[in-house]
């Protein structure tokens, strides 16, 4: 019994030993583990190019035009078939660049010295309002070429005029002039012995000249003439206003680059064709017509 027992034990362990061996045989080698593959770079985007003046104001679809319509014959209101509107020479030239550079126009009418913060906020595009480039202003701002040019003049009511003939007839009387113009500086360099009186617009220059509130006001020529043909009892004084004429131009916003090449481009083409003078006669003649309603 013993033998047989063992002989039993025996072929059991064998059988465990080939069972073994044979599962061994059977499975699969897992497979070798490959390197990492190598991340493939992808070049860095190149960012786009930003716009550039004249393309970022196409894109916007308006043209916003910053003024002070109190200057006729440059803007001023006016009523047109029941409806006040703002008019005059600059505001045609406004449209015509608006339509030259494919934009809707948009008027914005503020005090004279609120203008250049206007533009450097974003609030206007483009200023037109009768304004010099004087060397301050252009520290701030791009202007265009010159587009048109006149003279200063010292306006008086009409029964004082024999009183001011030259500039010492000035001395200690009340002068008034526009608020942020440049007329302040020709009063502080060429009248420094009349006490400047600055108001914001030229409105409230000429009523407070027939007020009595003050004695004379510097007032460019063409705004005079029609300031007189509406308040008769004004006068245009003899008195020579000496200055470094600037002339007028159009403000844009600094570093206008291609915006600023369009606008002179036009400006050029209106000169050219006789529309700046076509826009100033029909201006002063609105502007007469306006008093006669």
């Amino acid at each position: 019994m013993k033998n047989n027992g063992w002989k039993k034990i025996t072929a059991l362990a064998l059988m465990a030993v080939s069972l073994i061996a044979f599962t061994a045989c059977g499975q699969k080698a897992a497979p070798a583990q490959t390197p990492a593959e190598t991340a493939v770079e992808t070049p860095a985007q190149t960012p786009a190019e930003a716009p550039t003046p004249l393309e970022a104001l196409k894109a916007k679809g308006t043209l916003v035009l910053g003024t002070s319509a109190d200057y006729p014959p440059y803007e001023f209101h006016a009523v047109i078939n029941g409806q006040d509107e703002i008019v005059g020479f600059d505001i045609e030239i406004g449209k015509k660049i608006a339509e030259e550079l494919g934009l809707e126009l948009v008027i914005k009418d503020m005090k004279f010295d609120g203008l250049l913060a206007a533009l450097d906020q974003g609030t206007i595009d483009i200023i037109i309002a009768g304004m010099s480039p004087t060397p301050e202003r252009a520290e701030n701002v791009d202007f265009s070429n010159i587009y048109y040019e006149s003279t200063q003049t010292i306006v008086v009511k009409a029964a004082d005029k024999d009183s001011y003939v030259d500039a010492a007839s000035l001395a200690g009387k009340r002068l008034g002039v526009q608020k942020g113009a440049i007329q302040e500086t020709i009063a502080a360099e060429q009248f420094p012995d009349a006490e400047a009186v600055a108001l914001g617009k030229v409105t409230d220059l000429i009523i407070a000249l027939t007020s009595g509130r003050i004695d004379a006001a510097i007032i460019e020529l063409p705004v005079a003439k029609s300031a007189v043909k509406a308040n008769p009892e004004l006068f245009v004084s003899a008195i020579d206003v000496p200055e470094d004429s600037k002339g007028t131009a159009i403000a844009l916003k600094k570093n206008s680059g291609d915006y600023l090449d369009a606008v002179n481009a036009i400006l050029k083409k209106l000169g050219e064709e006789g529309l700046i003078e076509k826009f100033v006669a029909e201006a002063t003649e609105l502007a007469d017509q306006q008093l006669e309603q």
